[in-house]
């Protein structure tokens, strides 16, 4: 098949176009900036150029490479941190989200794309009550934190269009929280370092449930969405989520570093700000059982401490 990856140069993309390559597939490769051609040719996509907030850009190289699969993975977090505020930090992601979603579609309905895969996030957008760990059915916070709110915003409009664009099958796969080669969770990164060196406190209670994924086990995910799944939403998670209590000093340890230090509630949200904090004290994770059930896909790291001890 023809598979047109629009960020096929971030982390998940690095890893997902060798993937469809070795399957036989013919993939293209959506970036804004020339300079990335020769990494795209190196992972066996054909590059194409297009801002993804431009419409018309889109709908040109899109008309071209004909494709019959678009997976949609463009966002701009590689030099974020936990951001004090969310939707500040995340407003070009927000835009990647809505605009650029409006023109994938767009332009992946007048060729006639027969599956839509998008990128969304499993970490924070469930509401903070109920079950610790959460299925793909949950209803979305419904009393986001301000700061919070223009992001849950823009995942709440990627998964809607998405899976509400009765011409394709749109998925929507709600990654956890990414680590390993190529993202902010990877030795000498800024956030690895800041765990090992003690930088990164436990707010609260620490019972806020996370979920992560390993970069590969997501690539493989998103690969296996190409031919499987009916239209709808898959959490791609893997099958430890953790409270931060729990997680956190046990990473810390497994990368040789210490335990890290416990901050009161207050404290936090004046250092952190009060998105940091509910995550630190409230999030939910969330559950792999349909991925599993539907896209025949198991993570090969069930578990982000393991993998770091390993």
């Amino acid at each position: 098949m023809r598979i047109l990856i629009a960020g096929a140069t971030g982390a998940i993309g690095r890893q997902l176009v060798p993937l469809l390559v070795a399957g036989g597939h013919e993939v293209t490769g959506l970036t804004r900036t020339p300079g990335k051609d020769d990494l795209l040719r190196a992972l066996g996509a054909t590059p194409a150029h297009a801002d993804a907030l431009d419409p018309d850009a889109v709908a040109q190289v899109v008309a071209t490479a004909r494709p019959d699969v678009i997976i949609h993975e463009l966002t701009a977090l590689s030099d974020l941190g936990l951001a004090r505020n969310f939707d500040r930090a995340f407003a070009e992601t927000n835009r990647l989200r809505t605009e650029a979603t409006d023109h994938l579609l767009s332009a992946g309905r007048a060729v006639g794309v027969k599956r839509f895969i998008a990128q969304s996030f499993a970490g924070w957008p469930a509401e903070r009550r109920g079950a610790l760990v959460k299925s793909e059915d949950a209803p979305y916070d419904p009393d986001p934190v301000p700061t919070m709110r223009e992001s849950l915003a823009a995942i709440r409009h990627v998964e809607e269009a998405v899976v509400g664009a009765d011409w394709t099958v749109g998925i929507v796969l709600r990654y956890g929280g990414f680590y390993g080669p190529g993202t902010s969770l990877d030795a000498g990164t800024d956030h690895y370092d800041a765990i090992r060196k003690r930088r990164f406190p436990i707010i609260g209670d620490g019972a806020g449930m996370w979920s992560f994924v390993h970069i590969s086990d997501a690539a493989e995910a998103t690969a296996a969405a190409v031919h499987r799944g009916e239209r709808g939403v898959y959490n791609i998670v893997d099958d430890d989520p953790a409270p931060v209590v729990r997680w956190l000093p046990e990473l810390a340890v497994a990368i040789g570093g210490k335990k890290p230090l416990r901050l009161p509630r207050l404290v936090g949200r004046v250092l952190a700000g009060e998105g940091v904090t509910v995550l630190m004290t409230e999030a939910r994770g969330a559950s792999n059982e349909k991925a599993k059930r539907e896209l025949g896909w198991a993570p090969r790291h069930p578990t982000l401490r393991g993998a770091f001890a390993a």
